[in-house]
């Protein structure tokens, strides 16, 4: 039986010593571990377990890391943190958009990963406590559904796309600065992050403004941050 507070993670990466440290650790740290060589066989695991927290690498044999965030996008809004080897911003670009909420480059320090880890599942937490619908201008935001209504248009945000425009529903007509940004949503090691921002806000353009070219609802602050103009 899950124990509250025991957090279930699912590890997967078909390097045996990399799921054998990771098990190791986390498991001392307090999680729950399971373990999956590739993606076919991930997904055959959260069919009966439900992961709070997925841990993928991005090659990986049968189904890679990208395919496996786009599937498990389907089925659940789990946080996903990648790994790759692979540092060029194009590839962290692409696991974002495949629906990864954060990226760590091997070789990484354990400190830093438990550090994204617990981000991470902080967010469920903060969801828990700040439930309060968001009605302002053109937009109702239900942060306990989960839900975003633009002009009475059903809008579907992943859930860093969620949790960004929340921080920035609660603070309308204000400049959030990147830093603060990155540090609310990514959590306080991710500050300098820039690109997660930018793969996000053009994300979230993209699917609630009239004219993505011209945004009215969030608007750039340039060299500084953003800014959320709910409508009239």
């Amino acid at each position: 039986m899950k124990m509250p507070d025991h957090k279930h993670i699912l590890v997967v990466d078909d390097e045996a010593q990399i799921t054998r440290v990771l098990r190791t650790t986390l498991s001392t740290h307090g999680y729950d571990i399971r373990v999956a060589n590739d993606g076919e066989t991930a997904l055959e695991v959260v069919k009966d377990w439900t992961p709070d927290l997925v841990i993928t690498d991005l090659a990986m044999p049968n189904m890679d890391g990208l395919e496996l965030c786009r599937r498990l996008r389907t089925k659940t809004q789990v946080p996903i943190i990648v790994l790759s080897v692979r540092g060029e911003e194009r590839t962290k670009v692409r696991a974002l958009d495949a629906g990864a909420d954060d990226y760590v480059t091997k070789p990484f320090g354990m400190e830093e990963l438990l550090a994204r880890v617990r981000a991470n599942l902080r967010r469920n937490r903060a969801e828990e406590s700040e439930s309060a619908a968001i009605e302002a201008g053109d937009f109702r935001i239900d942060p306990g559904a989960r839900s975003v209504v633009v002009k009475d248009r059903a809008v579907h945000l992943t859930p860093k796309e969620f949790d960004l425009l929340v921080y920035l529903a609660r603070h309308p007509g204000k400049v959030i600065t990147h830093r603060a940004l990155l540090g609310a949503v990514w959590g306080g090691e991710s500050t300098e992050q820039v690109e997660y921002l930018r793969v996000f806000v053009g994300q979230l353009r993209r699917k609630l403004e009239p004219s993505p070219n011209s945004p009215r609802y969030i608007v750039t602050d340039p060299w500084v941050g953003y800014r959320f103009e709910p409508g009239a």
